[in-house]
């Protein structure tokens, strides 16, 4: 008797294992983000911090012993370097306030950003097919970005707990996925 598994096989066991693992990361994460958002923001802003004060020690470490580099370059890396890593430091010292300038900037950002989607909306309006829709998307766009810039931070704990939501959802279903896919 073969104990070798079909290709096939194991690659079908090998896509079920990828969706239900992805599947329960993004149910934990879902949950966590539910049950806890304060908590859950630090943890991603003390991830954000740590990955700062990492990729600050790369870039000194490019320029502190790089031969390939001129000059101008190692000091440059160095310098960014030292910068990443004060400012991983920093992040880390006061995670609370850290936490709350991530989640303003983010709402800024997003209310920028969908402000600017509503004038490109716009801008296309002479080739949409529904000229009506097209303009209902760009003035509740805009509208929508002004108020995140008003209120970044009551519009990032919104789009917190959308992504809550989002992270369950998302994972049951990829979990119910790995149960029920049988080929490729």
């Amino acid at each position: 008797m073969s104990t070798d598994i079909p290709v096939e096989k194991a690659a079908v066991n090998g896509i079920r294992t990828a969706f239900g693992l992805g599947g329960v990361i993004a149910l934990i994460v879902g949950i966590l983000i539910l049950v806890w958002p304060g908590r859950t923001a630090m943890v991603v802003a003390a991830i954000i911090a740590v990955y700062a004060i990492v990729g600050g020690l790369v870039y000194a470490g490019l320029g502190i012993f790089s031969k390939a580099m001129g000059g101008w370059s190692r000091i440059g890396h160095i310098v960014l370097g030292i910068l990443f890593v004060v400012a991983g430091i920093i992040a880390l010292s006061n995670l609370g306030a850290t936490t709350a300038w991530l989640a303003v900037f983010l709402g800024v950002l997003v209310g920028i950003m969908w402000i600017v989607e509503g004038v490109v909306a716009l801008t296309t309006l002479s080739g949409a097919a529904s000229k009506g829709l097209t303009i209902f998307f760009a003035v509740l766009s805009i509208i929508a970005g002004i108020i995140l810039i008003f209120a970044p931070l009551w519009g990032a704990v919104v789009l917190w707990w959308i992504l809550g939501i989002s992270l369950v959802a998302l994972g049951i279903v990829q979990i119910v996925r790995a149960f029920t896919f049988k080929s490729l």
